[in-house]
């Protein structure tokens, strides 16, 4: 066996978690290598959350098994929350407090002690650029803000694995942008991420993805690979009744995904050049105009609602 700091940062194999009769992770399954940005991604009640809560320690699994840093997440869970830094989904520092105060605060749970809290606490809070504002209530600082000393919380005792649970959700661009900006720095200083998101643009920012659904793992690999999952090409159209035209084209069996997308509609057929002719023609003989229609390379976008729609009738079959 090899030594902790020797094997990948998490291993996964048929992790399973059950709340009575609802199976909310499903004998799922991979591997995170050290020094990686891990996208998993998912819709909401996909299983994320529940995924990242076992792995953590904080909740027990039904089967299977897992482990972080080198250690067991059923039966060393004391030393896999030594190793690692979590962010959650809801904000969970103390709005009371400034935020100097919340890094002490989290500080004395990791054990630091006061010199080491004091080195740590001004290098996290640079290091997110907050040191300014150490003094400011947590409350008075904007969202975007409190995202960032979520961080600083989470990165207060140096830990290898970093998980973050939706770290972005609700913050304007900016503030997304510089939040990932940290994240490469983070990355390149040979911390593993693993981050869930609802957002394309961030999970095209990862290395490698795990695509999840209903509990169960559908799809997993770098961005690049997973776009390829999909027809090589697939049909942009611009028609001026979109709501009529989503209608219309999903009840037509040659049309295997269709989809909004801005004030467009994407769509997947076997036959692009058949397929363009067919969707002019079709929502010709329904009165709806057609302002512009073009092929185009499928997006992540594309990949993951064709491969959500996949399973979901794979499910119904």
């Amino acid at each position: 066996m090899l030594a902790p700091d020797q094997e990948p940062a998490i291993v996964v194999q048929d992790l399973t978690k059950v709340f009575g009769k609802f199976t909310a992770v499903d004998r799922i399954n991979f591997t995170v290598p050290r020094g990686e940005i891990f996208g998993f991604l998912g819709p909401n009640g996909a299983g994320k959350s529940t995924t990242i809560r076992m792995l953590c320690g904080l909740l027990q699994p039904t089967s299977g098994s897992g482990r972080v840093a080198g250690w067991d997440i059923v039966h060393q869970m004391d030393q896999v929350k030594h190793h690692i830094g979590y962010m959650s989904q809801r904000f969970s520092l103390y709005e009371d407090l400034t935020a100097m105060e919340n890094l002490t605060f989290f500080g004395g749970v990791y054990g630091l002690s006061q010199e080491r809290l004091a080195a740590r606490a001004e290098t996290v809070l640079q290091q997110v650029g907050l040191w300014e504002r150490r003094g400011e209530l947590t409350r008075n600082l904007a969202l975007g803000l409190r995202q960032r000393l979520a961080l600083a919380s989470a990165l207060l005792h140096e830990p290898p694995i970093l998980f973050l649970d939706e770290p972005t959700s609700g913050v304007d661009p900016i503030s997304r942008r510089t939040f990932w900006d940290m994240i490469y720095a983070l990355a390149e200083k040979g911390v593993t991420i693993l981050v869930t998101t609802h957002y394309m643009e961030e999970a095209e920012f990862c290395d490698r993805l795990v695509l999840i659904y209903q509990g169960r793992l559908i799809a997993q690999g770098p961005p690049r690979d997973l776009k390829k999952l999909v027809p090589e090409d697939i049909i942009a159209v611009y028609p001026d009744r979109l709501g009529e035209s989503l209608d219309l084209l999903r009840r037509l069996p040659q049309f295997t995904d269709v989809a909004v997308f801005g004030d467009g509609l994407h769509i997947s057929t076997a036959e692009v050049a058949a397929g363009e002719r067919q969707l002019r023609t079709i929502l010709a003989e329904h009165g709806i105009t057609v302002r512009d229609l073009q092929r185009i390379k499928p997006s992540l976008e594309d990949a993951f609602i064709s491969l959500i729609e996949r399973a979901g009738q794979e499910r119904e079959e």
